[in-house]
């Protein structure tokens, strides 16, 4: 995955995150305010395109759907593609969500689930069931 992409999929795990967050199904969790302020840059980027708009408010109403999420992804890559200043922002504001974590960023298979994730180190605490 190259670079834009692994920013652009960072970024709607963003949203999909706020997304969350907002409708309480991460109740209790620490949250990052940059989640908002990364909503907010996006839509104002997308406005007055109403697929890219739609897709947001896709992802923004059912956080889990993976079309959605993907849909969303492929618009965000295209705006940055178009506008690296876009991409700028939106690479600094995934920077800044990993380095509130502490410099480390934490994987929510439930939330990216079949999105490619490149880690540097993987680890697992608690019970692990495959089915």
């Amino acid at each position: 995955m190259d670079p834009i992409t692994a920013v652009a999929v960072a970024g709607v795990a963003l949203v999909v995150k706020g997304a969350l967050e907002t409708t309480g199904q991460e109740a209790g969790r620490v949250g990052w305010g940059g989640g908002v302020r990364l909503v907010e840059r996006v839509r104002a980027r997308f406005r007055g395109d109403t697929e890219a708009e739609g897709a947001l408010d896709q992802v923004q109403q059912s956080p889990g759907d993976t079309a959605a999420q993907e849909e969303l992804q492929r618009m965000l890559l295209a705006y940055m593609i178009r506008d690296r200043d876009f991409e700028a922002e939106i690479r600094q504001t995934v920077d800044e969500a990993v380095a509130a974590r502490g410099g480390q960023g934490q994987v929510n298979a439930a939330v990216i689930k079949n999105a490619q994730v490149f880690n540097e180190k993987v680890e697992i605490q608690g019970d692990w069931n495959i089915s």
